[in-house]
């Protein structure tokens, strides 16, 4: 059985962030397929300076990424998605289209409005019209979404909802492209995430604050949102956004579990404005249009009708919500203590 990424031209836009770095790693191991090609597309030249350095210093043949497989496979261009020539440029001859660029910080978003709508939502329509105008010979588009786009209550999470209905009308507009999405929750370790802000209040000896007793979280790592993306390149029908089957936590337990024994305050400072007590991957109108896809995932087929087809059996009856999946204190020590030992170093919970 051929492997999925064997012999095809990648882009990944955004591929200097966290997720993108991550993906680009598993790309470039060949552990499904070797790529002919992997193309990073971003803004930011430190960042893909920095990255290309790590690639190429991996010179072992034991390591991840082979010096001179790195050389000739791995490539850096620099540009924004915002313009319409520069990924029209970067979009031709590629197979397949990670589109992992976005604004994603909540309150960046929330104080610059504009120009989250510019990225999430223009970004999305330069790709999918360079593709239709142009007739690209692209198979897959790969729509990065997050579960602030379901039951949106902040600017990334409105104009990541729009992305997707941007991706999923793409396949009416350029039908012989594959256009799906992905969507996910809260990635640990990554940059701006809740577990970095937790570990730099302990070792500045506290406060660790927490907006909300009540709040929870879907828990996941950067290999797991990366598993999600490859399920649904490999699973998804046109029009579908895949959905992981993840645990949730209350970020007081999380918090306690990192603070461990040490006499560390946790502080309640009060929700933010465009936050919620719960996030929700699927709502209950979803619901209705979402069937179980590859084995720990959930497929949400599309509310267009030429793409959608019928749901005879939904997957849910109702939210899909952080706060529906919980696990005890024990469970979560075992979960992080499996998924991010290089972060996590110290910390308990009694069960």
């Amino acid at each position: 059985m051929p492997k999925l990424f064997e012999g095809k031209r990648i882009l990944v836009t955004g591929g200097t962030g966290s997720l993108g770095q991550v993906l680009v790693r598993r790309l470039m191991s060949g552990v499904d397929g070797v790529p002919e090609s992997v193309t990073v597309f971003s803004r930011d030249e430190a960042k893909q300076h920095y990255m290309r350095l790590d690639f190429m210093q991996k010179r072992a043949a034991t390591d991840e990424v082979i010096f001179e497989n790195c050389r000739q496979r791995l490539k850096f261009v620099i540009g924004d998605v915002r313009d319409y020539s520069s990924v029209l440029r970067v979009a031709r001859n590629k197979d397949i289209i990670f589109a992992a660029a976005a604004l994603k910080q909540v309150p960046s978003c929330e104080y610059f409005p504009w120009e989250a709508v510019r990225t999430n939502i223009g970004g999305a329509e330069n790709l999918v019209r360079a593709i239709a105008q142009n007739d690209l010979p692209v198979e897959t588009v790969m729509g990065i979404s997050t579960d602030k786009a379901c039951k949106p209550v902040n600017v990334m999470g409105m104009t990541k909802s729009i992305q997707e209905r941007v991706y999923i009308e793409g396949n009416l507009r350029a039908p012989d492209t594959r256009f799906i999405c992905a969507r996910y929750g809260n990635v640990l370790a990554s940059r701006g995430s809740v577990v970095p802000l937790f570990l730099d209040q302990i070792a500045a000896g506290g406060p660790v604050t927490i907006t909300t007793a009540d709040m929870t979280r879907f828990l996941l790592t950067l290999e797991d949102a990366v598993d999600t993306i490859f399920a649904a390149v490999g699973n998804a029908a046109p029009g579908e956004t895949y959905i992981p089957q993840c645990p949730s936590a209350k970020m007081t337990d999380l918090a306690a579990y990192l603070i461990g024994d040490k006499p560390i305050e946790t502080v309640i400072t009060g929700i933010r404005p465009g936050e919620k007590i719960h996030e929700i991957l699927l709502s209950e109108e979803e619901a209705t249009r979402t069937v179980f896809g590859a084995k720990g995932y959930f497929a949400l087929r599309p509310m267009l009708p030429e793409l959608a087809g019928p749901v005879e059996s939904p997957a849910l009856v109702g939210d899909y919500s952080s706060a529906d999946a919980l696990m005890t204190h024990a469970e979560l020590a075992e979960f992080l203590e499996t998924k991010i030992p290089d972060v996590i170093g110290q910390g308990y919970l009694e069960a």
